[in-house]
């Protein structure tokens, strides 16, 4: 099986950016040999449950993820290492939310850098 593993997989839940729903998605990825995609919808976990169980069902590897678009940085894909983690990106994703209203994402760097603590990062262009 191929080593290359996609790491930023928008799913159908990142609306007017992803257009496959994850089952799809993972299906294709096992068509293609893959062992594991990397699910970064934008600004949302969204896809994530849908996602898990799609893997799970053809026997592949979630790589759970976000890509949070930063108001003062280019967007930043993002990575829970353990449960804290998960339960810390969560709480980004609520402020971000909260802070913008209905509709929007507003986060910064520096609230990344407060609260990121078990988030891996992989740095990307616009």
């Amino acid at each position: 099986m191929p080593a290359y593993v996609p790491l930023q997989v928008a799913t159908n839940y990142s609306f007017l950016r992803g257009a496959s729903h994850p089952d799809e998605l993972f299906g294709r990825a096992k068509a293609l040999g893959l062992r594991a995609i990397g699910v970064t919808d934008h600004n949302s976990l969204a896809g994530i449950v849908r996602a898990h169980r799609a893997a799970g069902e053809h026997g592949l590897r979630l790589v759970v993820g976000c890509r949070l678009d930063l108001e003062d940085m280019p967007p930043v894909l993002v990575y829970p290492t353990d449960r804290e983690a998960y339960g810390r990106l969560c709480r980004l994703l609520t402020l971000g939310k909260k802070r913008a209203g209905k509709g929007g994402f507003s986060l910064t760097w520096r609230d990344l850098e407060r609260e990121g603590a078990g988030l891996l990062l992989i740095f990307t262009e616009n």
